[in-house]
């Protein structure tokens, strides 16, 4: 099965928000979160994913979704590329 890490990008009335996640089926995640049906913390925004990264095992991603969390700066300057 193959794994997805991702960060969502979003801009609202000139304010830039990320996201990050992980999933194994990023195009239906995507739109749960867009629909609203996602995690609550991004409802009512629009998203569009700026950064994904495959991987074949579970534990890798959710290690590399931890590490994003973690790292504002990181999160910040790829927010800065959208």
């Amino acid at each position: 099965m193959t794994f997805y890490v991702y960060i969502l990008g979003s801009k609202k009335r000139g304010r830039k928000k990320t996201y990050v996640g992980w999933t194994n089926n990023l195009i239906k995640r995507l739109q749960k979160h867009n629909s609203g049906k996602g995690a609550k913390s991004t409802k009512g925004r629009k998203w569009k994913i700026i950064y994904k990264k495959k991987y074949n095992l579970k534990i890798k991603a959710m290690s590399e979704e931890y590490y994003f969390k973690k790292n504002r700066k990181l999160r910040k300057y790829l927010s800065n590329k959208f």
